[in-house]
C-alpha cells in the first residue's frame, strides 16, 4: 500500500526524530566544547595552519589542553556566561515584556487588533516586522519573536507557527530590509577595502545592494508566509488559547491609556536621539546613536511601564507586591534558558578563542578560488560555500572581514564586481542562520518552543526550520541569479 503521507512530512518527522535522539540541549553543548577541546589539540598537533587574508600573518590553532588554553577556561568562564550577547538584553527585555504579558495588556492589544486583522494579515505582519527588526540590531531575537509567539496563541493559532515565522524572518532575513541600516554599513566597509587591494580608488557604497535588498525584502516576506501556511504549521499540533475572562469596556479604556502612555514616551525618547543636539543622538548617525545601541532596554522599558499602567488601571496591580511578583514568575520561567546559556558560551568562547572557525573560513574561500568557474557558477558557489562557513562562524562581519580581502578582488578579475559579491554573501550568510545550534540565538528560540512543547529538542527546531531554510536559499539565489541575468544595478550606486 501506497504512503499517502506528503514527502515533507515524513521528511519532518525523520528531521525531528534524528535530531531528538541527540542528548538535551545543554548535555548536547558540554559535549560541542569536549570536541572544540580535542580538536583544538589535534589540530595543533597535525600543524594546521593558514595565512590571514588581510594581515598576511600566520592562523594557528590555539590548543584547550595547553598550559594557556587551560588558564583562559578557568579564567574566562564567568564572563563568557556574563558578557554573552544573548544572556543581558533577553533577561531585560523579557522583564517589560512579562510584565506587559502577565497584566493582560499584550492580550488586550491583541484581541482588539484581531477584529480587523485576518490570519494571513497577522503572519505577513510578524514576518515583514521580524525582517525589518535588523535595524535595531539583535532586538528583534529578544522582542519580536517571543512576542510573536503570545499573538499566534492569542489568534488561536500555535504560538510554535509564531516562534518559527518571526524566527526565519529575523535570523533568515537578516540582511534584508526596507532601508538602510547597520547591515549595509558594516559589509560596504569590508568590500571597500577589500576591493581596494586591487583598485585603490574603488568605493562600495553602504546603498550599493539597496534596490536588491528591498525586493528581497517583499519576496522573503511572502516566502516565508508561504512556507509556514503551505507546510510548517499544518505539521504543528493546534494550540487552543487558555479560556479568559470576557473583555469589559474598562479593559479596552485601560489597554487605549496604555497605548497612548507607550507612544508618549517613544515620542520623548525620540525627540531626544533624531535631533543632532540630542542628548540620546551622539555624535554619529541615528544608527550608531546610544538610543540604538541601547534599544533592548528601552524596549522593555516601554513595555514594562505600559504594563504596569493597564494593570492600576485594570485593576490588577492594586499592589506593589503582585507587580513584583509577575516580575519575579517572568525570571523564574527563564531558569532553563539561563542554564542553557552558560554552557553554550562556554562552547561558543572556546570555539573562538582556539580559531578553529578562522581556519575552516580561510579555507573554503582558497578552494573557492582555486577553481575558477565561470560567473553564474561562481555566484552559487559563493552562496553555497558562504552557507556551509555560516554552519560553524555565525558573525556576518567576522566572516566577511576574512572571505572579502581574498574573494572580492579574485572575483573582481573575472567581471564580477563587489556589490554583486557583496549580494551573495548576504545571501548565503542569512539562509543557513536558523539551522546550526551555534548561531548564538539559536538557544534563545529552542528554549521559547520549549516553553510551549516541553519535548521539544534541537531536531524539533531544526525540522521546524528546515523548509525555511532551504527555500529561502533557492529563492534567494534564483532571484539574484535572475537580477544578474537581467542587467538590473543591485543598488543606486552600484
Amino acid at each position: 500500500m501506497m504512503n499517502k503521507t506528503p514527502l515533507w512530512t515524513r521528511m519532518a518527522a525523520a528531521i525531528e526524530l534524528w535530531g531528538n535522539r541527540l542528548p538535551a540541549p545543554v548535555i548536547l553543548f558540554m559535549a560541542l566544547w569536549l570536541l572544540v577541546v580535542v580538536f583544538s589539540a589535534l589540530a595543533v598537533w597535525l600543524g594546521w595552519q593558514s595565512q590571514h587574508p588581510v594581515s598576511g600573518a600566520l592562523i594557528e590553532p590555539r590548543s584547550l589542553l595547553s598550559e594557556s588554553g587551560v588558564v583562559w577556561l578557568l579564567d574566562s568562564a564567568v564572563t563568557n556566561f556574563t558578557q554573552f550577547a544573548p544572556v543581558g538584553p533577553v533577561l531585560v527585555v523579557m522583564l517589560g515584556l512579562g510584565l506587559a504579558e502577565r497584566s493582560g495588556l499584550l492580550g488586550q492589544w491583541l484581541r482588539q487588533a484581531m477584529q480587523y486583522l485576518p490570519g494571513v494579515g497577522l503572519t505577513l505582519g510578524v514576518v515583514l516586522l521580524g525582517i525589518l527588526s535588523s535595524l535595531a540590531f539583535d532586538a528583534g531575537y529578544v522582542v519580536v519573536i517571543p512576542l510573536s509567539a503570545v499573538l499566534f496563541q492569542l489568534a488561536g493559532r500555535s504560538p510554535l507557527a509564531g516562534i518559527a515565522a518571526s524566527f526565519a524572518a529575523v535570523s533568515g532575513g537578516y540582511s534584508a530590509n526596507l532601508l538602510v541600516g547597520p547591515v549595509d554599513a558594516i559589509l560596504a566597509g569590508i568590500s571597500t577595502e577589500s576591493a581596494r587591494i586591487l583598485t585603490p580608488d574603488t568605493e562600495v557604497s553602504m546603498v550599493a545592494n539597496y534596490y536588491f535588498m528591498v525586493v528581497s525584502t517583499l519576496m522573503l516576506t511572502l516566502l516565508i508566509s508561504f512556507v509556514l501556511h503551505r507546510w510548517v504549521e499544518p505539521l504543528l499540533q493546534t494550540q487552543t488559547p487558555a479560556d479568559e475572562p470576557d473583555v469589559t469596556e474598562g479593559d479596552s479604556l485601560a489597554a487605549l491609556l496604555a497605548a497612548g502612555l507607550m507612544l508618549l514616551l517613544l515620542a520623548g525618547l525620540l525627540l531626544m536621539a533624531v535631533p543632532e543636539q540630542g542628548i540620546l543622538r551622539g555624535s554619529g548617525s541615528f544608527l550608531q546613536s546610544p538610543f540604538m545601541h541601547n534599544i533592548s532596554l528601552l524596549v522593555g522599558l516601554l513595555f514594562g511601564l505600559a504594563g504596569w499602567c493597564y494593570g492600576r488601571l485594570s485593576g490588577r496591580y492594586r499592589n506593589s507586591r503582585v507587580i513584583v511578583s509577575d516580575m519575579e514568575d517572568t525570571f523564574r520561567a527563564l531558569a532553563p534558558y539561563l542554564v542553557l546559556m552558560f554552557f553554550a558560551a562556554q562552547f561558543v568562547a572556546a570555539f573562538g578563542w582556539s580559531q578553529m572557525g578562522l581556519l575552516v573560513a580561510v579555507e573554503g574561500a582558497s578552494l573557492l578560488q582555486a577553481l575558477q568557474l565561470p560567473m553564474v557558477l561562481t555566484v552559487v558557489l559563493l552562496i553555497v560555500l558562504t552557507a556551509g562557513i555560516n554552519l560553524l562562524l555565525g558573525s556576518a562581519s567576522a566572516k566577511w572581514t576574512l572571505l572579502a580581502p581574498v574573494l572580492v578582488p579574485m572575483l573582481m578579475l573575472t567581471g564580477i564586481a563587489p556589490e554583486v559579491s557583496q549580494a551573495a554573501y548576504r545571501i548565503g550568510d542569512s539562509s543557513t542562520n536558523i539551522i546550526t545550534p551555534l548561531m548564538p540565538y539559536f538557544p534563545l528560540v529552542l528554549a521559547l518552543v520549549q516553553k510551549y512543547r516541553s519535548d521539544a529538542g534541537v531536531g524539533t527546531l531544526m525540522a521546524m526550520m528546515m523548509p525555511f531554510s532551504l527555500m529561502m536559499l533557492a529563492g534567494w539565489t534564483l532571484l539574484l541569479g535572475t537580477w544578474l541575468l537581467l542587467g538590473w544595478p543591485l543598488g543606486p550606486a552600484a
